[in-house]
């Protein structure tokens, strides 16, 4: 009669461990190796999985670079302080567009109309595509050679910057300190064109052609190419640089 023997399960241990090729893991691949190898003569307790897990975490934590460690880049401004508006020391004047043709641009000037709003000052908004002279005017102050973007800020008449320059000072805490001494604004309306800024113009009644016998139909030299002029209740002086 023949004896079967159960078959004895045998645990092999494999000294081949795969060896870091990065050194600056050498520290975790010393955890994981195998303490029987060593001469010490004083026997040693080999430290169970989760010492050994909470080890490898440590070193990992401290070989990652954490974000808030980086430095913080400081706020920068692109303003100029030798770029000026005359006759503007005491207000806010802002260039922008209400024209929807460029979403970018058109978000860019509403949001910063609605942070300089936000503060209750006299606020002089040109708005160019009304009228192409205050184009025409910012070119001639920030240098025609300017790649001219919208909107263009002047705070207390020196110049700031654009949406980005205003988001970052509104953010930081500091644009109320621009805004300091400026004239309160003044929440009246304006009966003659009633907050518009402009009125028709009573020579070509808004077409910008008037018309004539002798030469026929000629441009309106008295008017914007809207068939607009400024309205006399709230005109301002042209800017006019020496």
């Amino acid at each position: 009669m023949l004896v079967t023997r159960p078959k004895s399960k045998i645990w092999v241990r494999n000294n081949n461990s795969p060896n870091f090729s990065c050194p600056s893991f050498k520290d975790i691949q010393t955890l994981f190796s195998d303490d029987s190898n060593s001469n010490s003569p004083i026997p040693t307790k080999k430290p169970n999985i989760f010492h050994r897990v909470r080890r490898v975490t440590a070193i990992l934590r401290a070989l990652t670079v954490r974000p808030d460690s980086q430095p913080k880049p400081e706020l920068t401004r692109k303003s100029d302080p030798l770029i000026q508006i005359p006759g503007a020391d005491k207000k806010i004047v802002i260039y922008f567009t209400s024209l929807r043709v460029i979403r970018s641009t058109f978000d860019d000037c509403k949001a910063v109309r609605s942070i300089l709003r936000s503060f209750r000052v006299s606020m002089d908004e040109r708005d160019v595509s009304m009228d192409a002279g205050f184009m025409e005017e910012l070119k001639m102050i920030l240098g025609k050679k300017t790649k001219l973007s919208l909107p263009r800020v002047f705070i207390g008449g020196k110049y700031i910057g654009g949406a980005e320059e205003i988001r970052q000072l509104h953010e930081a805490g500091e644009l109320k300190k621009y805004v300091e001494g400026l004239i309160p604004a003044d929440f009246s309306t304006c009966e003659v064109c009633v907050g518009h800024r402009f009125v028709l113009c009573d020579e070509c009644s808004g077409s910008h052609k008037c018309y004539s016998e002798k030469s026929g139909f000629r441009t309106c030299t008295g008017c914007n190419e809207n068939g607009l002029i400024r309205c006399p209740s709230c005109y301002y002086a042209p800017i006019t640089l020496l």
